[in-house]
């Protein structure tokens, strides 16, 4: 990672995604969950990271 600060944002925001959109993440180890749901969250992630930078440009 680029800049090592940003691996504890980049986590919490996972977190916050993960309990809006219904995916049970725990503390440590989520291999366990499903390939489906993981995308889920990791697209909404960049969904919303880029609705964020549209929003900067404006």
């Amino acid at each position: 990672m680029a800049v090592k600060e940003s691996r504890a944002g980049l986590n919490k925001f996972k977190w916050e995604v993960s309990r809006q959109i219904g995916v049970n993440l725990k503390d440590g180890y989520n291999g366990d969950i499903t390939a489906r749901d993981a995308g889920r969250v990791g697209g909404e992630m960049v969904k919303r990271m880029i609705d964020a930078y549209e929003e900067g440009l404006k």
